[in-house]
């Protein structure tokens, strides 16, 4: 078994990190699910000896969250854990940096699910997808099946190639122009905020080839179909609530910049895109929406795009000015900007991990999986999308009673001939 050469090793946080902990509130923490729905049930015994097993391969998720003069950092953390723990309804807590071990992951199971919640501090869904199906894979092994390494299944025993921990933002981010940022006022959803430590999730389950019949209507990608329907959505549900004057609606999407960028980074690597509708140009059909969307993701999402967005993210970083600015003036500017600016961008966030990639031998085990964003900052919703063979799920997370988005949303899949059951957390009582 491979294990860590240096004690004394830390990590800086990658650009879009070093945002994460400096947002950390008592009902707000940067964290996502990732699940996993096999077809027997957990042996909560052996995935401990998984979890245990694996984490050593994955030293930038076996860390602690360590504070300096000018920044944060990671450091390896050997204390015991992280220990698996029973589900809980309301999941995706916030995680303080000093509780469970000061680990920045939490294992779950229920029944036949297995999930992962990890702090977008240490890296993104890819990343986390990693470490969820690598642990998979160990426990199926630990079960006596034969799984092979490969794809997103890590050889445990061996040492992480050094692209796995880098924060490769900064090595791409060298475009001779600076893009300014997506900026103005969006529609925001009014809604009741949910008591403290309420996380309010609704599922879509539905068929894939079903969605991509839907979405070929529309000569769409699911993608670009997916934020269509939010976004109509969300306009609708505008329509209807007494304004003087209409707001542009808008949907921040991650980005998997793997897809343009030669990286094997575990890490973040991740920037924002915006589609968005502007009702005072006029009135828009459905149709129109997705046009406008088809149109703006094959515009924006190239190479050149988006080499110039994280050039500009990464001006920040590179400053020499700010590189000295202590940590509590930092933290002080970027709530600010956060709140004031950054955080009124956007209408709702939707993400798609699109279509997971499994290795042959252990697909006979495995149902489908989920991902969740977490706790939304403000009032809003978010919406996450994944797909394993022809299940897809459509989540939705948010912190208000209302859930009007998240009906127009799935009535409007249904009146496109897409079959959807609805799962949920919520007391419907």
């Amino acid at each position: 078994m491979w294990k860590r050469n240096s004690p004394k090793t830390w990590y800086r946080l990658d650009l879009s990190a070093i945002v994460y902990p400096t947002l950390q509130r008592r009902d707000f923490s940067s964290v996502y699910r990732l699940s996993v729905l096999l077809k027997e049930e957990v042996r909560p015994a052996l995935l401990q000896q998984a979890v245990d097993l694996s984490l050593n391969r994955f030293p930038t998720y076996k860390v602690a969250m360590r504070r300096g003069l000018f920044w944060r950092y990671l450091e390896p953390n050997d204390r015991p854990g992280p220990c698996v723990r029973p589900d809980i309804r309301n999941f995706c807590m916030p995680m303080p940096f000093k509780s469970n071990q000061r680990y920045l992951i939490r294992f779950y199971y229920y029944g036949r699910r297995i999930s992962l919640e990890a702090h977008h501090s240490l890296g993104d869904g890819t990343g986390g997808m990693y470490l969820l199906q690598t642990v998979t894979a160990v426990y199926l092994r630990l079960l006596g099946h034969s799984i092979p390494n490969g794809g997103y299944v890590m050889d445990i025993t061996k040492q992480p190639d050094p692209e796995e921990l880098e924060d490769a933002y900064m090595r791409f981010a060298n475009a001779g122009v600076r893009p300014p940022r997506p900026s103005g006022k969006t529609y925001r959803i009014r809604g009741t905020r949910e008591p403290f430590y309420t996380f309010n999730v609704i599922t879509g389950v539905l068929s894939a080839s079903a969605l991509h019949a839907a979405a070929g209507k529309y000569n769409a990608t699911i993608t670009e179909y997916l934020n269509a329907v939010l976004l109509y959505a969300l306009l609708q549900k505008q329509q209807e609530e007494p304004h003087l004057h209409p707001l542009p609606v808008r949907i921040a999407m991650p980005v998997n910049l793997r897809r343009f960028f030669p990286s094997k980074t575990l890490r973040n690597f991740i920037t924002m895109v915006y589609p968005s509708i502007d009702p005072r140009l006029g009135d828009y059909d459905f149709a129109e929406i997705v046009a406008h969307v088809r149109n703006y993701m094959r515009y924006y999402i190239n190479e050149k795009f988006l080499r110039g967005d994280i050039t500009t993210n990464a001006a920040i970083k590179r400053n020499p000015f700010i590189r000295v600015v202590p940590l509590f003036i930092k933290d002080f500017f970027v709530r600010l900007f956060y709140t004031r600016v950054q955080d009124k961008n956007s209408s709702a966030g939707l993400t798609n991990m699109g279509a997971v990639q499994v290795l042959p031998e252990m697909k006979p085990f495995l149902e489908r999986f989920d991902i969740y964003m977490g706790i939304p900052y403000s009032e809003r919703t978010n919406c996450a999308i994944i797909s394993f063979e022809d299940t897809l799920t459509v989540n939705f997370g948010s912190c208000i009673a209302q859930t009007d988005v998240e009906r127009r949303f799935f009535c409007q899949l249904v009146e496109d001939g897409v079959p959807v059951t609805i799962e949920t957390n919520r007391n419907m009582e």
